[in-house]
């Protein structure tokens, strides 16, 4: 084979290989066009039905009757926890002022006895001193205790806190005015420990 023939053979081939090149390139490039626009966002109009479908299915559990039933059932037991909670600590502080007001009723005659010595004269002035400072510490025990004596001289007659046990007429006086106090009264808080023994007038 001569030299021309070899040249003109090798250029038709290198022609066809740069022809199956540019046939390949082509086919590349028209295979990532359409990948490209496989990949392209769907228009919004296209996405709101997918959005809805998701919305929903929160609404569709919030409808299943066994997870209604048990967050209802959650909810009662937390309700009635708290109230036993609140219950327990109101029988709690109830019990302590009751043991504490029968506590204190127990030395009630004492004071009633302190009362008296302090009423009677005497010349004894350490005798009537040493008196006075038991009675100025009993008041104080009570006081840090929450007991409190009523306030009955001069005010309205009042069943609650109040026992009359004798009654006198006196223009000077007002309706059912309490004259005179027989037993004082003693209270915790609102709750009366004893009834003040008073006279009533009008």
């Amino acid at each position: 084979m001569s030299k021309k023939k070899q040249t003109a053979a090798e250029e038709a081939k290198q022609e066809k290989t740069e022809a199956a090149a540019e046939n390949t390139a082509e086919e590349k490039t028209a295979e990532e066009n359409t990948a490209e626009e496989k990949t392209e966002p769907a228009p919004e109009t296209e996405k709101a039905p997918v959005e809805e479908e998701k919305k929903e299915e929160p609404a569709s559990e919030a409808k299943d009757p066994a997870l209604a039933a048990m967050n209802d059932k959650y909810l009662r037991l937390c309700a009635e926890y708290d109230n036993f909670r609140k219950r327990s600590q109101k029988e709690k502080d109830a019990l302590y002022d009751d043991i504490k007001a029968n506590t204190v009723k127990s030395f009630l005659p004492v004071y009633d006895n302190l009362v008296r010595a302090l009423a009677q004269s005497t010349e004894d002035e350490a005798y009537k001193k040493g008196v006075e400072m038991i009675m100025a510490q009993f008041r104080a025990t009570m006081e840090k205790l929450g007991v409190t004596e009523m306030d009955c001289l001069g005010q309205k007659f009042d069943p609650a806190f109040h026992n009359a046990v004798m009654h006198v007429d006196d223009e000077e006086k007002g309706e059912n005015e309490i004259v005179e106090v027989f037993q004082q009264g003693f209270m915790v808080g609102d709750k009366v420990i004893r009834f003040a023994m008073v006279k009533v007038a009008n």
